[in-house]
């Protein structure tokens, strides 16, 4: 209640009636808030006095801005990056619990045509097959859209959604880096063997057919003990190694960034250093008249080129021409390289996961293709001795 009042408070700044409840029948306890949109000193609308301008400066924007102030004061949590996804109606949200959001049945429609994708032209074109409409446009900002053609079926008016809409993992640069992942996680070889017993050698020698057909029995057996080693099936090991790989892809790009953050800073402070070092010799040149500056001129010439060269160089560096302490980008530096440091443990064990569990998934998947060639093989064998006898 308290927190919802501080919200109103900063919002309508007490020009704007309003009614604040609180509902705590749910798991997550939540305000509502009615409003009397007319300020009762101008009589002009909330609508009139806020939603005017361009999209980003409207009220709603402020709501939010509000809200995640109150919310970290308070130490309540808040969406860190809400441009990486889109949120939901309630209408939606609930479907979405029922596993009937036709959003969810096009994301997980997309993640299936990735599955099954050579390259992202690939994936394109196997979009069809899915029952995917796509509109794909390179030179377009909203470059990728889908839409499922049950839904165009059902209402011709429909419109594509944004691949934004879908969440950070469906953008196009994204999906490119899904299929090379998934690739990855496939690209082993199985290395159990199935003898073939249907050949002439093993029908005209009972000791060879015994022989393979304990061998085969071996492998079987060890292909049947690691498909139930793991609770998890194949499509959940599959679908975990994916999360994690796709995850060490996303990380590379804020860590790219703060590398760059990391040479920008370890290029500025010493050009800073520099800069002081060489000042005094300028401000001591200026201080002098006459005789002794020209002496002092040509005395200390290379320290006071090393000065000008040094300006001209902050100048590149600092384009607005505010020069901060050094203080402050020494321990920028300090975190950042933490950060840095932290954040390349994190991947490294995303990538270290990503690799276990694409084992795991290669390991069943190599199972049941094992158990499947076995259970042909004996088949074939029994299908072929029938027609000798």
């Amino acid at each position: 209640m308290l927190i919802g009042q501080e919200l109103c408070k900063a919002l309508f700044n007490d020009e704007y009636q309003y009614v604040l409840a609180v509902h705590c029948d749910h798991e997550h306890i939540h305000n509502h808030i009615i409003v009397n949109n007319v300020n009762f000193y101008t009589g002009h609308t909330f609508e009139t006095e806020h939603n005017q301008g361009k999209i980003p400066d409207r009220a709603w924007s402020k709501l939010r801005t509000i809200s995640d102030e109150l919310c970290r004061k308070h130490g309540l949590s808040i969406i860190e990056n809400p441009h990486f996804s889109k949120g939901k109606s309630h209408w939606e949200w609930e479907l979405d619990k029922q596993n009937l959001s036709w959003k969810e049945q096009l994301k997980r429609a997309i993640d299936e045509v990735i599955k099954v994708s050579e390259d992202f032209e690939d994936f394109l074109a196997k979009c069809a097959d899915f029952g995917i409409l796509v509109d794909y446009n390179p030179d377009h900002k909203i470059d990728l859209k889908f839409m499922l053609s049950e839904q165009k079926e059902r209402n011709p008016r429909a419109k594509f959604t944004r691949a934004k809409t879908l969440g950070y993992f469906y953008e196009s640069q994204q999906i490119r880096r899904r299929i090379e992942s998934y690739k990855y996680q496939m690209s082993h070889s199985p290395t159990a063997r199935i003898i073939r017993t249907t050949a002439d050698k093993f029908q005209q020698s009972q000791g060879l057919t015994n022989w393979a057909d304990r061998e085969n029995m071996k492998v079987a057996s060890k292909a049947l003990n690691e498909m139930t080693a793991s609770n998890s099936t194949l499509e959940e090991l599959e679908s975990a190694a994916h999360r994690a790989f796709a995850e060490f892809m996303v990380m590379s790009t804020p860590q790219f960034e703060l590398s760059d953050r990391i040479h920008e800073l370890e290029k500025q402070i010493p050009a800073i250093e520099e800069y002081r070092k060489y000042k005094v010799y300028y401000k001591n040149y200026t201080y002098l008249e006459g005789k002794s500056k020209k002496k002092y001129g040509e005395n200390c010439r290379y320290e006071l080129d090393q000065y000008h060269e040094c300006r001209k160089k902050l100048k590149e560096l600092f384009p607005d021409g505010i020069i901060p302490k050094i203080k402050d980008l020494q321990d920028e530096l300090k975190k950042a390289r933490e950060d840095y440091a932290k954040m390349s443990a994190e991947r490294k064990a995303l990538k270290k996961e990503a690799d276990r569990l694409s084992r795991l998934a290669q390991q069943k998947r190599d199972s049941q293709r094992t158990l499947a060639r076995y259970m042909q093989n004996e088949q074939a064998a029994k299908r072929k001795k029938g027609q000798l006898e």
